[in-house]
């Protein structure tokens, strides 16, 4: 049976001596595994079309356990992402933490959508708060929303400037009083940037961005906090 969908690609692996096996991010079938015949060959029709980063529209025969990619035509090839190093690596931290947060073939068409605006914004605006304030955005959609408005232990309230650590396991800021019985240790800088991010306040952060030193705080405890949830790695994380 053949299906039409759109796609951003994650990851690739060699196959055979002339084959890959792609793994998209579809707008309407979710996460799907494919195999893209004879791409490795010179002249393939497919070329530079199934890199990593590209949003292609696609058509693809269904399989047994793997699809088969029968055509492939680019919908933004993100080549930006590609040429600078600094964009690569976050860009390939967005495609792993997709990779392993989506289910196969659960159409999740919001983060679709989110992840393609991600790296069109990365591409125009090379910073760390583009995949820090996309990790935090994956774990709200997923379902773990951030508490960063009153101690997710004791339940007091204040402004994330008001706080000084956060608790991986309770998913929140924790309280002066809170915060010497566990937690990892935040500057309030940092939370204040996570508040904005989750508050739909990124072009702020962007146009009047913070020290590099929080920006790190806020990579640092996003990439962690992603890590917990998932229960899994990030391994492009080491490069960031």
């Amino acid at each position: 049976m053949l299906y039409r969908d759109q796609g951003v690609v994650l990851r690739t692996i060699k196959l055979g001596e002339a084959d890959r096996i792609i793994t998209f991010m579809t707008k309407g079938h979710g996460r799907v595994r494919a195999v893209a015949k004879g791409i490795r060959r010179p002249g393939s029709r497919f070329g530079a079309r199934l890199e990593p980063a590209s949003n292609v529209a696609l058509q693809l025969y269904k399989g047994r356990e793997l699809d088969i990619v029968t055509q492939v035509e680019t919908i933004d090839a993100n080549r930006a992402l590609r040429e600078h190093y600094g964009c690569l690596t976050h860009a390939s931290s967005m495609l792993e933490a997709v990779d392993q947060v989506a289910p196969e073939r659960e159409p999740n068409p919001a983060l679709y959508r989110m992840l393609t605006n991600a790296l069109r914004t990365l591409a125009a605006e090379p910073s760390p708060v583009v995949s820090a304030a996309f990790f935090w955005k994956l774990l709200s959609l997923e379902g773990f929303h951030p508490m960063l408005d009153s101690c997710a232990r004791c339940g007091a309230e204040g402004s994330p400037d008001a706080f000084t650590a956060f608790d991986l396991d309770d998913g929140g800021v924790l309280c002066a009083g809170c915060a010497p019985l566990g937690g990892r240790q935040v500057r309030s800088e940092a939370l204040a940037v996570v508040s904005a991010i989750v508050n739909g306040g990124l072009r702020g952060v962007l146009d009047a961005p913070p020290p590099d030193d929080v920006l790190r705080d806020v990579e640092r405890l996003a990439v962690a906090a992603l890590e917990h949830h998932s229960e899994r790695r990030l391994r492009s994380a080491a490069l960031l």
